[in-house]
């Protein structure tokens, strides 16, 4: 939070001094007492963060299930019945751009400043112009999954060519498949990968070329050392709703679900540690902006923030009971989006 400047009421304490030696004292007393007034008017460490503060984007009351900066100013939210809207002036205001679509938008991610994607049913919409013009540059077809109807989650790419996404296939709202899909050309084409597991595929995380790591249903955990192109479950001892997945480098990491469920890892994942949570709602987003700064958030208007990678998290001041869906965070500024077109944004 900004402060004004404190400034010495001087008018109040200047006086006609006798002598020099008076003179030369009270300037030294007026000396301490700017001293002390500075002193006082600082921020200290536990209230030098300004918190979250809450807007609405105008969403026809739709909720927000994704949000994406490509940098302090430019920002991408996303949401049901394909709401879709973007600020270049940090938040102050949203424009939205329409895909003519009905599906729910469940991610927004770039892979640059200009090129970036968006998931929405079966959908993958392209922008290679920094958003000013999307198109779809792929569908997927019930007939690749047994006529089962897909439905998209996440996306990440680990450079311009080299991408993946994951969802699940349903029929008759009961999901009978995972969803994994790899791109090798920048989203040109997909192809879908078998994987060792059907539960629902929610999110996926890569730390480097190599290293990735999804989460889903069931406490499913998977993990691949060969760029994505085979994988392999990892022990979880949850069978929690895993939502999301964060890792640092490539050995720390962080996944978060239902029931309050937070895990952490310093191997990898080969081990999964539970961490005890102080809020039993479901947590939907997990996003470390160093080794050691956290921040969760989820239903209910629940925000966590941990200071020693992860071992303990301290409830934060949301000011909703509003659920957040989804968070981006860097070193200077974080977003948490949710219910009805509620935006939390973060300052330092």
């Amino acid at each position: 939070m900004s402060r004004q400047k404190s400034e010495l009421p001087l008018l109040l304490i200047r006086r006609s001094c006798a002598t020099l030696s008076e003179q030369i004292n009270m300037r030294f007393r007026l000396g301490q007492l700017v001293l002390v007034i500075a002193a006082l008017s600082a921020p200290v460490a536990s209230s030098a963060q300004s918190g979250w503060v809450a807007t609405h984007v105008s969403s026809g009351g739709k909720d927000l299930n994704a949000v994406y900066f490509i940098d302090s100013k430019r920002g991408w939210v996303g949401g049901d019945a394909g709401f879709l809207a973007y600020t270049d002036d940090g938040g102050v205001s949203w424009i939205e751009r329409r895909l003519g679509i009905a599906h729910a938008i469940n991610d927004v991610y770039f892979v640059s400043k200009d090129s970036g994607f968006v998931l929405a049913g079966s959908s993958i919409f392209e922008t290679s112009d920094a958003g000013h013009s999307w198109r779809e540059a792929h569908a997927f077809s019930p007939a690749d999954f047994d006529n089962a109807t897909p439905e998209l989650y996440s996306l990440r790419f680990n450079g311009k060519k080299r991408g993946w996404v994951v969802g699940s296939a349903s029929r008759d709202d009961i999901v009978i498949n995972s969803i994994l899909a790899i791109t090798r050309d920048g989203g040109v084409t997909w192809q879908v990968l078998t994987v060792p597991t059907k539960q629902e595929l929610i999110h996926i995380d890569f730390v480097d070329d190599k290293r990735g790591w999804i989460v889903g249903a069931g406490g499913a955990i998977l993990h691949t050392e060969d760029a994505g192109e085979t994988w392999v479950k990892q022990k979880s001892d949850t069978d929690a709703t895993l939502y999301h997945v964060d890792f640092r480098n490539e050995k720390q990491g962080w996944v978060v679900g239902e029931h309050g469920t937070i895990l952490r890892t310093e191997d990898s994942g080969r081990t999964w540690s539970k961490v005890e949570s102080p809020a039993r709602a479901t947590l939907l987003s997990v996003q470390f902006i160093n080794e050691d700064e956290g921040w969760i958030v989820g239903r209910g208007g629940v925000i966590l923030r941990s200071g020693d990678r992860g071992r303990t998290w301290v409830e934060q001041e949301s000011g909703t009971k509003q659920n957040l869906y989804a968070l981006f965070i860097d070193k200077k500024n974080g977003w948490a989006v949710g219910s009805a077109g509620l935006i939390l944004r973060y300052g330092r």
